[in-house]
């Protein structure tokens, strides 16, 4: 019998098959031996160490920039209510969506990216509609009106995650975005017991049309970047014909538009985790807000835009960000990522239209 087809007693493998694996292995870890080294020169090793970190690089690099995976926002929030359904008033899937979002941010794979100083961890982090979310809750959301006080807690919590994404020396950035996290569990515990009344959420159109607003005008920003991954032309509407209008310094009629070559997957990767938080935000809103949508007609409006969210979330089957022009053979990921936030952004237009006169 071939040694290919030898099996052991207690299994499948072949014993032959074992065999070469482990040799390979083996000759692998011959390569960073110093006694290697000193054979092969001063020139080999030094190549090998760089391919060793490239792999390394690599493949955490992949391993990291994975979207995390989708969450139920009620069943979570249920679940910081030790199960006690009493307790989901207005506002708390939202809040607690936001307290996941964070600590997601924090403690994903890799943990919080951007203040990373060496590769590969400078490119995958984004929380921008995280600092969307903390200012429209310590502005809108908990407000009944303009005159009114603000909130204890989220006067902490929302300077708390707009201290620098870059900071890694005392004071950290991951430490202040606890300290504002801290400050979101204080609000939610006020939020849903019945004797502290200072704890309030607003679940009202008006607020609701104020946030769209501000993720109308992040995601028209994303698709455009996107959109510039293979150059455009741009004809200037920065005053949209308005002959009396003026602007601090002019500009050309025309203007080209690249996102560079290098800041191509950046960009991207900042879209699907913009997205990412976004969507998981809009299911918490369509559940505390979901008397208000249902009285202006704007449920289906609502899940449409999740809908085309959740298609922003969809895995990624290439190893790398492909860059392809137009309708050309190979696949343009930005262009499709900014095909799938331009019809949300337009179904976010229609929901806030629908909010304010509905």
């Amino acid at each position: 019998m071939a040694e290919e087809n030898i099996v052991d007693a207690g299994g499948s493998a072949p014993v032959g098959g074992r065999a070469k694996i482990s040799g390979k292995v083996t000759q692998v870890a011959g390569y960073y031996k110093p006694s290697t080294w000193k054979q092969k020169g001063l020139w080999w090793t030094l190549g090998l160490f760089i391919v060793t970190y490239g792999l390394i690089v690599g493949g955490l690099g992949i391993y990291w920039s994975r979207t995390p995976g989708e969450f139920d926002p009620r069943e979570r929030a249920l679940a910081m209510a030790q199960n006690d359904a009493k307790k989901l008033v207005p506002g708390y899937l939202t809040i607690a969506t936001a307290i996941i979002i964070s600590e997601t941010l924090l403690d994903k794979p890799g943990g919080y990216l951007t203040n990373d100083i060496m590769p590969p961890g400078v490119y995958l982090d984004t929380l921008t509609e995280l600092r969307d979310l903390a200012r429209a809750l310590r502005n809108d959301f908990s407000r009944s009106q303009t005159q009114s006080i603000e909130d204890k807690d989220l006067q902490i919590a929302e300077p708390k995650f707009s201290y620098d994404s870059d900071s890694w020396i005392l004071p950290s950035t991951e430490s202040e975005y606890r300290d504002g996290i801290k400050a979101l569990y204080g609000y939610l515990t006020r939020l849903s017991d019945e004797r502290a009344q200072d704890g309030q959420f607003f679940a009202r159109a008006d607020n609701l049309s104020t946030y769209l607003q501000v993720v109308e005008k992040r995601l028209g920003s994303l698709a455009q970047r996107l959109a510039s991954s293979i150059g455009q032309t741009r004809f200037n509407t920065n005053l949209a014909g308005d002959p009396n209008a003026h602007q601090s310094t002019a500009t050309p009629e025309q203007t080209q538009v690249k996102t560079p070559w290098l800041q191509i997957d950046n960009v991207f990767f900042e879209a699907r985790g913009y997205n990412w938080a976004l969507l998981h935000t809009l299911k918490a809103i369509e559940i505390d807000f979901g008397d208000v949508l249902a009285n202006k007609n704007a449920v289906v409006s609502l899940k449409q835009i999740i809908r085309e969210l959740e298609n922003t979330q969809a895995f990624i089957w290439s190893p790398m960000i492909l860059n392809g022009r137009g309708f050309a053979f190979v696949a343009n990921h930005s262009l499709i990522m900014a095909s799938y936030i331009s019809r949300a952004n337009a179904a976010i237009i229609d929901l806030r239209n629908l909010l304010l006169q509905g």
